[in-house]
């Protein structure tokens, strides 16, 4: 194998596939490198080990899947509505493709069942989520209530959705605006 110089983020991509595609197992550096094509030596520039790997993971998917997410709405100057519209068409673009794309959601899902670290942050996460959503709908002019119960169907409108998606039942983007659509209205 060649020594090639790969970035961390590169390494979390593909940390990402293998937990996509064969479980939280399959994050083994050996492993991991044979997909990649070099050498573990890469590996070791960048993590300390396979729970340093998989702690920067679960910080990557914050950062990227929420974050980085809420901060793209944020910048958009339209009506509450129009930032909901956004939200749904970033959720279910192409941004997960890198990382094994729309199942990695679903892996780190179940990732959490097994591992209190990933479990964890899961809650965070859809915490964080729960709450940006309940603020956008609260500014597009629904009580404290509505807005909480409008933002847990969304949302979890979004995590079924995904699951059907994965087995060719469901068109996501569609689906979520509809739903969207269907609350809003």
């Amino acid at each position: 194998m060649t020594q090639a110089k790969l970035s961390s983020k590169e390494w979390i991509e593909a940390a990402f596939r293998a937990l996509s595609t064969s479980g939280p197992q399959a994050i083994k550096a050996e492993a991991i490198a044979r997909d990649l094509g070099v050498s573990k030596g890469s590996f070791y520039w960048h993590f300390t080990n396979v729970a340093d790997l998989k702690t920067k993971m679960l910080e990557h998917w914050f950062e990227a899947a929420t974050q980085e997410i809420i901060a793209q709405v944020n910048q958009v100057k339209g009506s509450p509505a129009e930032r909901l519209q956004t939200l749904v068409d970033i959720a279910t673009g192409n941004k997960s493709e890198p990382y094994g794309g729309v199942s990695v959601e679903a892996a780190i899902r179940e990732w959490g069942k097994f591992s209190q670290q990933a479990g964890e942050m899961v809650k965070r996460v859809d915490t964080q989520r729960l709450d940006y959503l309940t603020e956008q709908f609260q500014a597009a002019g629904f009580d404290d209530a509505s807005a909480r119960t409008n933002a847990e169907v969304l949302y979890a409108g979004l995590i079924g959705l995904e699951i059907l998606a994965i087995e060719d039942l469901a068109n996501l983007r569609a689906s979520m605006h509809h739903l969207l659509q269907k609350i809003l209205s």
